[in-house]
């Protein structure tokens, strides 16, 4: 079975101009996850699509992002070379993917985010978040 682990590695929340925040920091993760979800077949897709052509095909993509303050859009979403050891098409689908999206309702602060994708063949389902480093 081929699957898709999602993986929080940070979600900073910048407080623009308020003295609070419409969501907690803890909220602000779990919602925006859950906008990425809505995207794990098409990002699935990418994967087998991937794998038909090379079958021992995985490795993780690192994406990063901002939500827009108010709107709520995903924008600068890119791949962070660091942290992305994906071949480039499974790269580059995961962040079409990710393009457009957008969390609703918005927020009163604006997010920097990212998140790991990690591509195996035999790995257990599912999203588990990876705490930021310490320090």
């Amino acid at each position: 079975m081929n699957t898709i682990r999602l993986s929080l590695v940070t979600l900073g929340l910048a407080l623009a101009g308020c003295s609070f925040a419409a969501r907690s920091p803890d909220m602000y993760r779990d919602d925006t996850r859950a906008v990425l979800d809505t995207k794990n077949e098409q990002i699935k897709g990418c994967y087998d699509e991937l794998l038909k052509t090379n079958k021992d095909a995985q490795g993780k993509v690192t994406v990063k992002f901002t939500v827009e303050k108010d709107t709520g859009a995903f924008t600068n979403v890119s791949a962070d070379p660091a942290g992305t050891t994906a071949p480039p098409e499974l790269t580059n689908c995961v962040t079409t993917a990710l393009t457009g999206l957008v969390l609703s309702p918005g927020d009163k602060s604006e997010g920097q985010a990212t998140f790991e994708y990690d591509f195996t063949t035999g790995a257990p389902a599912g999203a588990e978040p990876v705490p930021p480093p310490a320090g």
